[in-house]
């Protein structure tokens, strides 16, 4: 039998105070958090709450010189989703912050937070399995 890797242990309690002691703060943080992105052609730019939504949307009316719809439509949800990757990479950036780190002991590969971030609201629950009792897993 393997002994408990006793300093690892207590680093990582020490790093889950430290979050706890910080979760407001954090979640403050989180919940500010927006992305941007420019359509490849600088005609769009969209702009995304925390959790993906669309909080503004602007189109430049030179769209309208030559319009089509199907790569307007395609143009508006490109932007969009790199707008949802800007804002998983700056909530990716605070969570790697603040978050207790693993040291060694495999305790964060039971949650793919990174899988989870990077997914549209629409596609979670395919991705979800689920439910252990403590919320639902990857």
């Amino acid at each position: 039998m393997e002994r408990p890797k006793w300093s690892a242990i207590r680093a990582v309690l020490d790093d889950l105070s430290q979050s706890l002691e910080n979760a407001a703060q954090t979640r403050q943080q989180v919940l500010e958090v927006t992305g941007t992105a420019w359509s490849d052609d600088r005609m769009i730019k969209a702009v995304v709450g925390p959790r993906g939504q669309l909080v503004d949307l602007d189109i430049d009316p030179r769209v309208y010189r030559t319009p089509n719809s199907k790569a307007l439509s395609a143009a508006i949800l490109s932007t969009v989703r790199a707008a949802v990757e800007d804002a998983g990479r700056q909530t990716r950036e605070i969570l790697e912050r603040t978050l207790p780190k693993d040291r060694g002991l495999g305790l964060t590969e039971q949650t793919d937070f990174d899988r989870m971030l990077d997914s549209h609201d629409a596609d979670l629950p395919k991705l979800l399995k689920k439910e252990d009792g403590h919320g639902y897993v990857l």
